[in-house]
Parts: structure tokens; C-alpha cells; sequence
């Protein structure tokens, strides 16, 4: 490998753990703004379904976190996934990102309960989910199938969380985020890949 081929690895490199760690910076600065001056009271500006003022909710959900385990346990897959996500393009991390934060936001507003309020960046992890595990299959080549098989060994036990099985977690999120990053995979495979 030349010089040249590690410096352009290095530098990709280093912009995608600036992206990330911004991103997770973000996440940790609002949680912690939310707990110590408004004592929780940002989470009510999630997702609330049905509801007009509860549209707002699908673009501030994913950045808001019910306390700082909440917010612990989306970072972990969430920057692995990610990771992941931007490894083939950086700009695939934002496509898949914003249209997961779109169509998980929408259908869990749809079919949300009513009077929750759903928050959390799960929706994103399932995105990224969603996106490497079904980008592999679109595609078809080695690399993809490759972070498709790798994903799943990671993470594919939490698709378990796209069911209503468990009291209290946004499984609509979950599901709408996955099937985001689904839409994601099949926007971003190009026609001479499928």
C-alpha cells in the first residue's frame, strides 16, 4: 500500500470519528442541558402520536433521552452501526440517518399510542440496522455482504426490539427506523450494483 493510499485512509478515517464523536458530543451535551436546567422536561418534545405539535417530535426524538442509561445503551450500536454505515461513503451515514429519523419518526407517529411520547436514537441504530443488513442483500458484492454478516452477528438479536413485547420501548420506532434504513439501502444501491 503507498503512502499516498494511508494518508487518504487516515484522513477518512479521522472525518469519521470527528463525524461520530460530534454526533455522540451532541447526544450527551442535550441529555445533560435536559437533566441539570430542565429536569427532563425536553423528552416531551418526542414524538407524539397523532398529534399535530407531535410532528415536531420526529426531528427531535432521536436527539432526546429519558435519563443517561437511556442514552448509554443507543451509544454503544450507534456508533459501531454508524461506523459501519459510513465505512463504503460518509454521506451514506446522513442519507441513511435522515431518511430512518423521517420514516421511523412518521410511522411511529401514525401508529404510536396515544398520549406517549416516544424518544430516543434507537430509531437510528435500527436504521443502521436495517440498512447494512438489507444493503448486503441489494447489492450483492463481497464488502457488503461482508458488514451485512457482521452486523447481524453484532446485532441481529435486537430485532427482537421491533415487536411489542416489551413495556415502555418504542417498538414502532424500532420497526420504522429499520424499515427506513431498508429504503435507505435500496435508494443508495445504484443500478449497475443490483
Amino acid at each position: 500500500m503507498s503512502n499516498h493510499n494511508i494518508k487518504a485512509i487516515t484522513k477518512e478515517l479521522k472525518t469519521q470519528i470527528l463525524i461520530l464523536g460530534a454526533f455522540v458530543a451532541i447526544l450527551g451535551t442535550l441529555e445533560l442541558i435536559d437533566q441539570l436546567l430542565f429536569a427532563g422536561e425536553l423528552n416531551r418534545y418526542g414524538i407524539r402520536p397523532r398529534t399535530l405539535a407531535g410532528l415536531k417530535g420526529i426531528l427531535f426524538a432521536p436527539f432526546l433521552h429519558g435519563d443517561f442509561e437511556h442514552l448509554i445503551a443507543n451509544i454503544i450500536p450507534l456508533i459501531t452501526l454508524g461506523w459501519f454505515v459510513m465505512l463504503r461513503e460518509i454521506s451514506d451515514f446522513f442519507i441513511v440517518t435522515s431518511v430512518s429519523m423521517v420514516v421511523g419518526g412518521l410511522g411511529t407517529w401514525l401508529i404510536g399510542q396515544p398520549g406517549s411520547v416516544h424518544i430516543g436514537a434507537s430509531s437510528l441504530v435500527f436504521g443502521y440496522l436495517g440498512f447494512l443488513l438489507l444493503r448486503g442483500y441489494f447489492e450483492g458484492s463481497f464488502t457488503a455482504m461482508a458488514l451485512s454478516a457482521a452486523a447481524f452477528t453484532l446485532y441481529g438479536g435486537t430485532i427482537i426490539g421491533m415487536f411489542p413485547n416489551q413495556p415502555g420501548i418504542s417498538w414502532q420506532g424500532h420497526l420504522f427506523g429499520f424499515i427506513g434504513g431498508i429504503l435507505a439501502a435500496r435508494l443508495l444501491v445504484s443500478p449497475h450494483e443490483s
